[in-house]
Order: structure tokens, then sequence, then C-alpha cells
């Protein structure tokens, strides 16, 4: 019977349409998105922005055609914002060639917290160009512009661009077109775009356009160099203008900034782009966090492993780098007649070492960790002071484990993950799990059960995850952990990866229980990363004042004149022998000046010694925070100091 309603329904011309609550209605075949909110209520089709039908963002205008399930997405929807940026790049190509005829177009993505579009044109962008271009985009919100979409035969399409002058339009229509493709309509703007957009341009509410950068055609600086317009959107004016506040706090913060004023590091131009020179202070830090990093995962039940920085290159053939990852490897250089590699990962350096003796299960689980420097080709134009760089060290581990001990060793990851970043002061996670992406190895049942074990541990912690969908390597799935800075910012950081292709391809063993080899699974995992993305984001993090632990200078030792530089000496001898990091600033200046240079350099402690402190045998305490402390007892200090180095204390 219900059958037979159904085929009744499906002749008269009707569609089933199952909404997110599970009810069911029935609508005319060809009902948009948008009828299908105002059946549900006014206030839902007012405040919608994107519809998704059987799981796939559409707009709100699209037929519907069949039976589908139908979701509308609100300003509640992180997906209904990106769409939303995505329309905003599309006003904001329409406002430049409404205002700049004659500009050419390449691209203009959603990007995290905004937009870009890419633009050729002889004449370089103002800063008044930019506030016009906006004034223009203001305009056409008010105007309430809608989004059209409409199909077009490739050949007629491809014509249509061309008589347009629209020259890159036609490369990226010949590369990426079906035999027919979607164009999105705003104004007089035409744009060849698969969608969804927004159904006007009246829901846009709050806008701003934020900076001009050069970019290079497909990111290749042997094309044509563009003019990348970045901005960004938000459903409030009140989330906007949050945003700007974060924005202007990062730029007091930009480690590139900090990293010159407190003498840390520097990229030379001279050695190359991309490669890092620390400086004594920043690799007294970066040694503080690697003998931490050491010491945790001695306690961890980890042993070291040392590694080349080269091998031949069919060592990376075997592993598959050279098939997957060919684009961010070096090119090979001779030597004896072979070729050989820089190494892009460690990963096949340890496996070599696991295969160069017979293993038992009772040597199982073997966790080998490594700080190990690696390289990997990044375009000039997308290196960004420690975030991009083209030579850094990953703190990675390996962990060689029978399929049976897999989710327990995941597990124990996550716990050590997690106390790691927190012992650094961040305290708020972003978890993801991040699946098969396109192109991958191993079989699809392989992948199924490796991303069910992840799922499992990340649910027995009980954490809240979202899921990458594709995002895992090209090897295995992972669970990657982002970290929250101080002014809010997200932070790609420890990644926990599952790997079943490196154990087939270089055929590693254990003889198990039954005498019998068996193959080992295996979990990639970096906690920080790599030491300079890490020490970039403390940088960020801290703005510059790192906790008394990592600062490379604890205490300043200032002596008011300099009669009294003997008892500053004295005092810097004492704190050395009790391991502190202490520097006696004695130059012939007034004490206000050696305090302010002090603050500058963000020492944790400034102590203070004049004709009192001698007499008493006190120390006068300032921190960089609270300012004076008042009078110590050098036991006292001691004391307060050997606190905040033992219990790593953010501040004091």
């Amino acid at each position: 019977m219900r059958l037979l309603l159904a085929v009744d329904r499906k002749l008269m011309g009707q569609v089933s349409i199952t909404l997110p609550d599970g009810s069911v209605k029935s609508f005319e075949s060809g009902v948009t998105p948008l009828a299908v909110a105002n059946s549900v209520g006014k206030r839902l089709a007012e405040a919608a922005i994107v519809a998704k039908v059987d799981g796939q963002l559409t707009d709100l205008s699209r037929p519907i055609e069949k039976d589908s399930s139908v979701a509308i997405l609100t300003e509640k929807n992180l997906e209904a914002l990106e769409v939303y940026r995505h329309s905003s790049a599309h006003l904001l190509a329409l406002a430049v060639t409404t205002l700049f005829p004659g500009t050419q177009l390449g691209i203009g993505p959603p990007i995290e917290n905004g937009f870009y579009y890419d633009f050729y044109r002889k004449n370089p962008f103002t800063p008044e160009d930019l506030e016009k271009i906006e004034q223009k985009m203001l305009e056409f919100i008010q105007q309430d512009l809608p989004f059209s979409r409409s199909i077009h035969e490739k050949s007629e399409g491809l014509e249509w661009f061309r008589q347009q002058g629209a020259e890159l339009k036609c490369e990226l229509i010949q590369e990426k077109a079906d035999k027919q493709f979607s164009c999105y309509t705003v104004g007089t703007f035409v744009d060849f775009c698969l969608g969804p957009h927004i159904p006007s341009t009246g829901k846009i509410k709050a806008i701003k356009l934020l900076s001009i950068a050069g970019a290079y055609w497909k990111g290749d600086e042997h094309n044509k160099q563009l003019q990348r317009i970045y901005g960004t959107a938000f459903f409030s004016r009140k989330e906007l203008d949050d945003y700007l506040k974060q924005l202007e706090e990062a730029k007091k913060r930009d480690h590139r900034r900090i990293g010159k004023e407190l003498d840390l590091f520097s990229l030379q131009e001279e050695a190359g782009p991309g490669l890092v020179f620390w400086h004594p202070k920043g690799a007294l830090i970066r040694t503080e966090i690697e003998d931490f990093w050491r010491a945790e995962h001695l306690r961890g039940g980890y042993d070291f492993v040392c590694t080349p920085h080269i091998a031949k290159l069919d060592l990376w053939r075997t592993s598959g780098h050279v098939d997957f990852y060919r684009d961010s490897m070096y090119a090979s250089m001779k030597i004896d007649e072979t070729d050989y590699q820089l190494k892009p990962m460690n990963c096949p350096f340890h496996i070599l070492i696991y295969k160069n003796d017979l293993r038992s299960y009772r040597d199982l689980p073997l966790r080998w960790a490594e700080t190990g420097t690696v390289y990997r080709y990044e375009r000039s134009g997308v290196l960004a002071g420690l975030f991009r760089v083209r030579g850094f060290t990953q703190d990675d581990a390996h962990i060689f484990c029978q399929p049976s001990r897999i989710e327990e060793e995941i597990l124990g990851v996550i716990d050590f993950t997690l106390h790691i970043l927190r012992s650094f002061g961040f305290e708020q996670f972003e978890i993801f799990l991040s699946t098969r992406p396109d192109k991958y190895v191993g079989s699809l049942e392989d992948w199924q059960r490796a991303e069910a074990a992840l799922l499992r541990a990340i649910e027995a912690k009980e954490l809240a995850y979202s899921v990458d969908e594709g995002g895992g390597a090209f090897y295995g799935p992972k669970i990657d952990v982002r970290i929250k800075d101080a002014i809010g910012r997200s932070w790609q950081c420890s990644t926990i990866q599952f790997d079943f292709n490196l154990p087939e391809r270089f055929d590693i063993s254990f003889i198990a229980e039954d005498g019998k080899a068996h193959r080992p699974y295996v979990v990639h995992r970096a906690l920080l990363g790599s030491m300079e993305r890490f020490f970039g984001v403390l940088i960020e993090h801290y703005a510059g004042a790192f906790p008394f632990w990592l600062s490379p200078v604890q205490v300043a030792l200032l002596p008011i004149s300099e009669r009294h530089g003997e008892a500053v000496q004295q005092l810097g001898k004492n704190l050395v022998a009790a391991q502190f990091r202490a520097k006696a600033d004695l130059r012939n200046e007034k004490i206000n000046l050696k305090i302010r240079r002090a603050q500058l350099e963000k020492v944790p402690f400034m102590v203070v010694i004049g004709d009192k402190e001698v007499e008493n045998g006190t120390l006068s305490v300032r921190n960089r925070f609270d300012g004076d402390l008042g009078a110590f007892s050098f036991e006292k200090f001691l004391e307060l100091i050997q606190h905040l180095k033992s219990t790593r204390a953010v501040r004091p």
C-alpha cells in the first residue's frame, strides 16, 4: 500500500523532503530550499543563508527534483559563514570591475577568517583605492543585488569569457570545467564558479577590506604577479569589531617583530629564504624546550634515535614519498653516481632501524623519538617567518605495536599530547579527526578500521571533536590537535597519525605468540609539530614575555651605582650556582633607564641593589607585570623563583 502511494505521488510530480528533525513533507517537484524554509516558518526563511540537500551545500533557489533530505543553514552554521564569505569575495570583484574596468580576475575563495580575490592590472592598488572599493561594496549591499546561477556549454562559455578579455578565467575553464559548467552573476559581474552563494548582497551585514598583497598566478613565481585584496565578513558588526581588535593585537604580537626586538632569531637572505638562524637567546629557549621534551619522553617510555639528513632516493621511492610527496621534496643530488635526497620526513629512517633486527611481540611496543631536522620545498611567496619555512625540526616519534595494542597506544599519546601542551600554558584545544583523502594508499577496509580506532580513542577520552573530511595523510588517517592562543587564534600543532603504508612497503614484521611473522601497526606523532613553528606560536601567545622557566634571562641584576657592582656580581654568582639565569647591568646609567631596558627585554624579575639593600642584606625585587614587590631576603626570593621554575608557572 505504501509503495503504491509512493508511486502515485511521483506520478503527480511530487517530492518527499526529509527535514533535520526527521519529519517528512511533500512538495511539488522543483520546489526550492527557500520554499521549504518558508513552509517551516517565516523566521527560518528570513534567516536562511544556504541549504544542504542530501549533504551537499546548494543555493536556496536551486530546484529540488527528487526525494531529498534538506537542512536550512543560518548564521549559526560555520558552513553558512564560508558561503557568506565566498559571496563577499564576488562582491569585491564586482566593486573592482565597476571602478576599474579592464581588470582581469584570478580566483576569489573564502579562507579562514575571511576571503580574498586576485586581480591583474598594470597599476597597483593604493590604500585610497581600497577605501573606494569598500565604499562601492557597501553601495551594492544597499542595492540588495541577487546572486543568480546559470549553466553553459564549455565551448560557448569559453568563447564568451574570451570576448571579455578574461584570459585567466579562460585558463581556469580549460583546466577545470566539465562539458557544462556553472557561472554566478551578481550585478554586472559574471564568474566561473561552482557556488553555492547567498541569495543576495543584502544578506551581508558586516564587511571590511583589510590589505593588499602580491600573489603569483596559481602560486607559481614563473607566472604573472597579481594583486591580492584580502577582506573579512561576519554576520554581525560586533563579531567584525572583535575580529579587528584581535588583528590589532596580533600585530603587536607578531613573532617576526618581537623576534628581532628580543634578538631571538633571524632569516638571512644571504643564506637563502626559509632557513632559520637561532640566536643565543632563542637557542637557549629552544634548549629548554628540548630538555623538557626529552625528560618527559623518558618518563613516558620512549627511547631516542638520531638519523641522517640525506638518504638514497630509492628509499623515498620505497616509502611512497616520490609518488605522493614529490612536489614538496628538493631535487636529488648525485653522490658516487647514486641519487640522494634531503629528507622531507623522518619516518622511513625509523623504519630502517626497526628492520635492522628481528623483533618479537615481547619487544613491543617500541616508542622511538627524535628531534629531526627535515627539508621541504615551499614556494617563496608562501614563506612566513617561523610559521612557513624550508628547513625545520620535528619533534617526531614512531610507535611500533601489535595490532591488539593500537587503541591503548593512541589513548596514551592523546594524554601525553595534552600534558605537554598544557605544560607550555595552553589550555584550550580543538580536536579534528582527519579522514581518507582522495589520493591514498592501502585498502578501504584498512582505512575504515584505522578511522574507527582513532574515533574510539577520541570518544573514550570524551573529547569534543570535528571531522576533517579528506584531511588525512596519504598513508593513513590522523588526529589533529589545534591550540588556542592568548587572543583566541587557533594553531595546528600536534598530530597523531595511523600508518599501514610503511609497514607494508618495507615489509617489517614481528614474531607473535604463535611463532609466525605478523605485521606491526605504526603510529606517527609529533606533539609540538616543529620547533620553529611552535616557537613562533609561543612568542605570539606570550607577546615575548615567556614564562619564567623559558625566559633566556630570568633575573636582571641592577646596581644603583658603581659602588654596588660587587654586591650585584656576588648575587649573580649565587643565582647561577642555584641554576638560574641572571644578568647584571653594570652600565653607568640611571636606575630608571636600567629598569626600563629590562622591561623592554621582558625579563621576569629585576633585583635592584643600593645602599639600603647592601646594608640590610636584602633585595629590592620587581617583576615585569606588577612592578615593585618590596624587600626580599635572598632565601625568600630563591624560594619564589624555584617554585616558578619547578611548576612552569605562566606568571608569578
